[in-house]
């Protein structure tokens, strides 16, 4: 086939699926990082609130 073929993918299709690719990896390792993020806040506060309680 030639670069020509209307069937060859062209740059903006390859450009697009590459930033979806990219997009997808970006936001499920936004969503683990505020997943963690969150998970070492509560631990942090019920650990404050521990020591407010025996103090």
């Amino acid at each position: 086939m030639s670069d020509l073929s209307p069937h060859a993918p062209n740059l903006l299709n390859k450009l697009a699926a590459w930033v979806r690719r990219r997009l997808r990896a970006m936001l499920s390792s936004a969503l683990r990082g505020a997943a963690y993020a969150s998970g070492a806040g509560v631990v942090g506060l019920v650990f404050w609130w521990i020591q407010h309680q025996l103090s």
